[in-house]
C-alpha cells in the first residue's frame, strides 16, 4: 500500500508548523475487553495519555534483564553493528535498536503476557513490533532526547496513517529524579504537532543521536507546557511506563553520577502496518521502523 491511497490525516514537515487534533481514538479497545489493564487504569490512559505501573516485572528478572544488557552494551560485534547508536561526545553505546531480534532474553519479554497483553488491551487487536531498543544513560553527562512526538517521525519517516500505537519503557535502573528521567506533558496526545521543514535523505543516522527534523518550536512548547503541564517519570527497577505515541515527550541530560538504563518496546496495530514515508524521501532501516508484521504470539 502506498501514500496515495491512505489519506494523510496528519500533515507535517511542511513550510509552517501546523496543529491538528486528532482524529484516532486514544483507547481502541473496548471497556470491557479482558486484559491485565482495569477499567479505571484505562479511562486514565485515555485522559492523560500514560499509565504509570509500578511494578510490571519483579527484581528477579529485572537482574536478568540488566545482565543481559550489561552483556550486549560490552560486546564489541553489537558495538560495530549498526543497530547500535553512540553518544557523540564519549563515543559509549546510548541505543541498541531492535533488541528483541538480537538477544533471546528480550525477545522473551517482548511475548510475555504482562507487557503485549496490555498492548493488544489498548489498541484493540493484534500487535507487532515496530521498533525496540535498549537505552542506557551513565552517569556524568550522558545526553537526554528533546520533546518530540514518537507519532510525528513514525507518520513522517515510517508511514504509519494512524494514532493506534503504544510504547512502553520498562526501568532496569532507578528512574530518580534527578537522572533523566522520561516527562510528559498530559493530554498533549490529543494535539498533533505538525513540525516545520523537510526532512533530509537519511535522517534517521543523525536524528537517533540528536533531534532535529521533526522538532517542535520553542514557542509551540511553551504553549503546549502552559496548557498541559509536565509530569517527570520516576520509579524503582521493574517499573514501567506506558504512553500513547503522540504524546509529547522528552528527556533531561543525566549529569549525576546514577545510571538510568531502560527497555524500550514499541507495538503497532496489526490494522495500522506501514505505509510509504508521509513526509520523507525514503524509508527508514527496518531496524527502526519494521516491515515484518507479524504479531506477537
Amino acid at each position: 500500500m502506498t501514500t496515495a491511497t491512505v489519506k494523510d490525516l496528519y500533515p507535517t514537515r511542511g513550510a509552517t508548523e501546523v496543529t491538528v487534533p486528532r482524529q484516532d481514538p486514544v483507547v481502541w479497545g473496548s471497556p470491557d475487553t479482558p486484559g491485565p489493564i482495569e477499567a479505571g487504569d484505562l479511562q486514565a490512559f485515555e485522559r492523560d495519555g500514560f499509565l504509570a505501573v509500578d511494578q510490571l516485572i519483579g527484581p528477579a528478572e529485572v537482574e536478568i534483564y540488566r545482565q543481559e544488557l550489561d552483556r550486549l552494551v560490552a560486546d564489541p560485534a553489537i558495538r560495530f553493528d549498526e543497530r547500535s547508536i553512540v553518544e557523540p561526545s564519549s563515543q559509549e553505546i546510548r541505543s541498541v535498536f531492535e533488541v528483541h531480534r538480537i538477544s533471546e532474553v528480550f525477545a522473551k519479554l517482548v511475548h510475555d503476557e504482562r507487557v503485549v497483553g496490555r498492548a493488544r488491551q489498548i489498541l484493540g487487536s493484534d500487535v507487532y513490533v515496530h521498533q525496540s531498543r535498549i537505552n542506557v544513560k551513565p552517569g556524568f553527562g550522558a545526553s537526554g532526547f528533546y520533546w518530540h512526538s514518537d507519532f510525528e517521525t513514525w507518520h513522517a519517516e515510517d508511514g504509519l496513517p494512524n494514532m493506534r500505537t503504544v510504547s512502553v519503557s520498562i526501568a532496569l535502573t532507578e528512574n530518580h529524579d534527578t537522572n533523566g528521567g522520561l516527562m510528559i506533558m498530559p493530554g498533549s496526545h490529543r494535539t498533533f504537532l505538525g513540525c516545520a521543514g523537510e526532512t533530509p535523505k537519511d535522517n534517521y543516522k543523525k536524528s537517533l543521536q540528536m533531534q532535529d527534523a521533526g522538532t517542535p518550536s520553542d514557542e509551540a512548547l511553551t504553549e503546549l507546557a502552559g496548557e498541559y503541564g509536565i509530569k517527570l517519570f520516576t520509579g524503582k527497577p521493574g517499573s514501567a511506563t506506558w504512553f500513547d505515541c503522540n504524546c509529547m515527550h522528552g528527556s533531561g541530560d543525566n549529569i549525576t553520577p546514577f545510571p538510568r538504563s531502560n527497555v524500550f518496546i514499541v507495538f503497532n496495530s496489526v490494522e495500522n502496518t506501514a505505509v510509504e514515508p508521509f513526509a520523507a524521501p525514503i524509508r527508514r532501516p527496518e531496524f527502526v521502523g519494521a516491515r515484518d508484521f507479524t504479531p506477537v504470539r
